[in-house]
């Protein structure tokens, strides 16, 4: 079977250790990075994949490989070169929306060029392409690097989906995400984010007093129409996919998801939740279901009920990625539908 490759920059995630833990070590070490996450939680639900990346050529990156390989990910694609890894520092219980901060001028990654990888080989064992906005926030050059790739991966007919997850803390070289994602947009089958993401990420129209409306009704027709909008202006994309997460002062959680495909919206149950223990790499969780049941061809509901289900389950998981097995996931998207 051929194989979903995952590329991205590989980062380290520092956050403060939990109370228990914080006289002894009182900061945790987690490996990250949207693609990585993405490309953990398909190897554990026995989608084949590899990993592409630039890490430096040091005993670190020797033990982060080793790491991805325990996990059952192809680490062929990784190159090395440059001096470091790309960090982010990211306080208990936040998400890389709130309290973060990145440590990623100069990393390897960051230094990647157009022209230095070699796409046919990394490509050739390769019926999938994923990515996410983060790559071509850190700089132009990356952001040049991303639309080699998918173009490579467009003439070999590769299905390229893409992560719309913006970082405001990103995108600081002088172009606007407008200006940039567009033009990768074009090459994608699959696009997932969210109403507000599509907005700034590909212009899409967005209702900015949709809030007071306080109907859930009105966020699923949004989703319906930003999704058509999508697929309107880039006519490649066939299946959109976006999530709602709603937190409220109260630590209440609310989380559901919509796809769209041929025309129609399907959407996921409500999942409710008091509080989260790890709220980063829930989106990484959600776009790795997505691919899971479209790689192994499931029908629209079951594989957004089973992608919906697993990023719930991942906000009660430590760290960047999951570790929960397709039975877990399964169990969890039964106790909603019971």
């Amino acid at each position: 079977m051929k194989k979903v490759l995952c590329f991205g920059e590989l980062l380290l995630r520092i956050s403060p250790a939990v109370e228990e833990d914080i006289t002894e070590n009182p900061m945790q070490l987690y490996v990250g990075g949207a693609e990585a996450n993405v490309a953990t939680a398909l190897a554990g639900w026995q989608v084949p994949v590899k990993y592409g990346t630039v890490l430096p050529d040091n005993f670190m990156s020797r033990h982060v490989i080793e790491y991805l390989e325990q996990q059952g990910i192809d680490t062929s694609a990784i190159k090395l070169a440059g001096d470091r890894i790309g960090i982010y520092y990211l306080d208990s219980g936040s998400d890389l929306k709130g309290s973060v901060v990145y440590d990623r001028e100069r990393s390897s990654f960051s230094e990647l060029r157009r022209g230095v990888l070699d796409w046919d080989e990394l490509l050739q064992d390769v019926d999938w392409f994923d990515f996410s906005a983060i790559s071509p926030a850190l700089n132009k050059n990356v952001a040049d690097v991303c639309l080699e790739a998918v173009e490579a991966a467009a003439r070999k007919n590769i299905t390229i989906a893409v992560d719309l997850n913006y970082r405001s803390r990103l995108w600081k070289y002088g172009k606007q995400p407008s200006e940039v994602m567009p033009a990768l947009a074009e090459y994608c089958d699959v696009v997932m984010g969210n109403i507000w993401s599509a907005n700034t990420l590909l212009g899409t129209v967005v209702d900015e007093h949709i809030h007071d409306k306080k109907s859930k009704q009105a966020y699923l027709d949004h989703a319906e129409a930003t999704s058509r909008e999508i697929t309107q202006k880039f006519p490649k994309c066939k299946i959109v996919a976006n999530t709602f997460r709603f937190d409220s002062p109260e630590e209440d959680i609310l989380y559901y998801t919509t796809l769209y495909q041929n025309g129609q919206l399907w959407h996921s149950p409500e999942f409710k939740t008091k509080g989260a223990v790890d709220r980063s790499g829930s989106g990484d969780c959600f776009m790795a279901g997505l691919i899971y049941g479209l790689y192994n061809q499931h029908e629209p509901q079951k594989l957004l009920d089973f992608a919906t289900a697993a990023a719930f389950g991942k906000l009660q998981e430590m760290g960047d990625s999951t570790s929960q097995d397709r039975l877990t996931v399964a169990r969890i998207r039964e106790r909603k539908q019971v």
